[in-house]
């Protein structure tokens, strides 16, 4: 997060780090992740497509460090977040923060934004019929918003290594898994 915000990257600012890197602490983010934000706001979800994308053209702008390790997939020499969606951007009151930077990695912005992708189109969130219905007008209008500034078959076949990838993780239900799948 410091090496990001060095370079005028938006993240929270690091104070501490314990000796085995496990515990930090860190600048307190007032604010709703995009996902509430848009939940609250329906009528920016557009715009938050369009920012998501640009916080991805930002970061991808960075040449990655040489101690960040490579991604799982895609090559490349670019920093990576590789977990870059709208519950990991926090609307604070001087703007999106990003959060969660444990997968950051070196490689090919595709990479990031094929996950971001697959993430944002199959992610599960528990509601009912209606409220179901109504998200996924949100999402697709979101999506639509994000990929307009990525485009083309490289993406494509990118997602379809993103999404291979990201079926293997424990922590992505069935439901999700099967949403990605049906995204190829």
């Amino acid at each position: 997060m410091e090496f990001v915000r060095s370079h005028g990257y938006p993240a929270p600012e690091v104070f501490q780090v314990s000796d085995n890197g496990c515990d930090l602490v860190m600048e307190r983010i007032e604010g709703p992740t995009m996902v509430d934000m848009g939940a609250a706001r329906p009528w920016r979800i557009r715009s938050m497509g369009r920012e998501l994308a640009r916080l991805h053209e930002s970061l991808h702008r960075l040449p990655a460090p040489s101690w960040l390790p490579k991604a799982p997939f895609g090559d490349g020499d670019r920093l990576l977040h590789m977990d870059l969606h709208p519950l990991n951007v926090l609307m604070g009151a001087e703007g999106p923060m990003v959060i969660d930077w444990t997968n950051a990695a070196s490689g090919d912005p595709l990479a990031d934004v094929a996950l971001t992708w697959a993430l944002i189109a199959s992610g599960e969130v528990p509601t009912g019929r209606m409220q179901s219905v109504i998200l996924g007008v949100g999402r697709n209008l979101l999506l639509k918003a994000f990929l307009k500034s990525f485009q083309g078959d490289a993406l494509r076949s990118t997602l379809i290594e993103g999404v291979e990838w990201k079926c293997k993780d424990r922590n992505m239900s069935a439901i999700e898994i099967s949403r990605m799948r049906s995204l190829l």
